[in-house]
C-alpha cells in the first residue's frame, strides 16, 4: 500500500523541526551557561536556514559580543529578519533601537509600530513602552486610559516598571480615582521584583500612613532597601530625616549627617540644606561655618530660598570672625609664661 505523498512530506517536516527544536534549545542551553561556542554552533546554522527565534538570538550575540566580535549592524540585520517573521523578541529590539536611534536614525514612529506588533503577540516589555508613548504622547496622541491599559497587560505579565507606574497613577489619581490602597498593592508588586523607585514609595507611605497604618519601622525598612537597590539620594535624604527627628529610630545627629551627606554629594538639594544647617549649628558634625556655607550656596544656587537666607546669615557670622580671632590671637599673646618655682 502506497503512502499518500502528503503523508510523507508532513513526516519529514515534523522530524525536521523536532530536530530543529533540539538545535535551538542545545543552543540556547549553552548560551545560558556561558558556552557560547557551542551556542553559535547551534545557533548560526539555524538562523541562515531561516529560523526567527535563531536568528534573534544570534542577533543578541552580535549585540553584545558574546562568542562573535560584538557588531551592532550585524545584531540589528538578525533582529530584522527576525521581526519579519513575527518573532516579538525582534520585535521589540528594533523598536527600542528606533526609540534610542541606536544603530540606525532616531524614528519614533517607526519604534511604535515595531513595539505595538510585539505587545500584541504579548511581549512584556513592549506592552510597556507602548504604555508610556501613551503616557507621554510620543509618537502618538496621548491617550491616558490606552497608557493604563497596556500598563495593566505589562503588569499582569509581572514586569515592575509597569507595575510601578500603574502604583502612580492610583497614587495621583491619574486616570483612574485616587486609591493608596491600589497604589500600596502595585508598589509593592514592583518593589518585590527589585524596583528601587517602588521600594522607595513604600517607604513614604508607610512614613505618612497613606493606605496602611503608619509604621516608621516599615518605613526605615524600605527606605534602607531603595537605598541598597538603587533609589539612593532620595531613600538617603529620608534616612538622614528620620534620624535628625527620631522618627522611628532614635534621635541621632551624627548618622542624620552622614545620610545627609551622601544624599547631599548626589546633588539632592534639600540634603545640601540639612547638611548646611548641620554645620551651622553643630549637630552631629563639628560647627563649621566654611562647611556650613559651601552646602547652602549649593542648595541657594538650586532655587531653595531657605537655603538662601541662611547663607546670608551665615556671611554675616563669617565676616565678624576675623576680628575676634585677631583680638583673641592678642589676648593669647599678651599672657605671660608662669615662672618656674624653686
Amino acid at each position: 500500500m502506497r503512502i499518500p505523498f502528503n503523508t510523507i512530506g508532513t513526516t519529514a517536516l515534523l522530524a525536521f523541526s523536532m530536530v530543529a527544536q533540539a538545535a535551538l534549545q542545545g543552543g540556547l542551553d549553552a548560551y545560558y551557561h556561558g558556552n557560547y561556542e557551542i551556542a553559535l554552533a547551534e545557533f548560526k546554522p539555524l538562523a541562515e536556514g531561516g529560523d526567527a527565534k535563531a536568528q534573534y538570538q544570534l542577533g543578541t550575540m552580535c549585540d553584545q559580543g558574546k562568542g562573535v566580535k560584538q557588531d551592532r549592524q550585524v545584531a540589528l540585520t538578525w533582529f530584522r529578519k527576525a521581526a519579519e517573521q513575527g518573532n516579538a523578541d525582534a520585535q521589540e529590539s528594533l523598536g527600542v533601537a528606533y526609540a534610542d536611534g541606536n544603530g540606525v536614525p532616531q524614528d519614533l514612529a517607526q519604534a511604535l509600530s515595531w513595539f505595538r506588533k510585539a505587545a500584541e503577540q504579548g511581549e512584556r516589555v513592549a506592552q510597556y513602552n507602548l504604555a508610556v508613548a501613551y503616557d507621554t504622547g510620543q509618537a502618538v496622541q496621548q491617550d491616558t486610559q490606552q497608557a493604563l491599559s497596556w500598563y495593566r497587560k505589562s503588569a499582569a505579565l509581572g514586569y515592575a516598571k509597569a507595575q510601578y507606574n500603574l502604583g502612580i497613577s492610583y497614587y495621583s489619581g491619574e486616570g483612574v480615582s485616587k486609591d493608596y490602597r491600589e497604589a500600596l498593592s502595585w508598589f509593592r508588586k514592583a518593589a518585590d521584583r527589585g524596583d528601587a523607585d517602588a521600594q522607595f514609595n513604600l517607604g513614604v507611605m508607610y512614613d505618612n500612613g497613606e493606605g496602611v497604618p503608619q509604621d516608621y519601622n516599615e518605613a526605615m525598612k524600605w527606605y534602607r532597601m531603595a537605598d541598597k537597590q538603587g533609589n539612593v539620594a532620595q531613600a538617603q535624604l529620608s534616612l538622614g530625616e528620620m534620624y535628625a527627628v527620631g522618627r522611628g529610630v532614635a534621635q541621632d545627629y551624627s548618622e542624620a549627617a552622614l545620610w545627609f551627606r551622601k544624599a547631599a554629594e548626589q546633588g539632592r538639594v534639600k540634603a545640601q540644606y540639612s547638611l548646611g544647617m548641620a554645620y551651622k549649628d553643630g549637630l552631629g558634625v563639628p560647627l563649621d561655618l566654611v562647611q556650613a556655607r559651601m552646602w547652602l550656596d549649593m542648595a541657594a544656587a538650586a532655587g531653595d530660598e531657605n537655603a538662601l537666607a541662611a547663607r546670608n546669615a551665615v556671611d554675616r557670622k563669617l565676616t565678624s570672625v576675623p576680628a575676634e580671632s585677631t583680638l583673641a590671637q592678642k589676648k593669647k599673646r599678651q599672657v605671660k609664661t608662669p615662672s618656674i618655682l624653686h
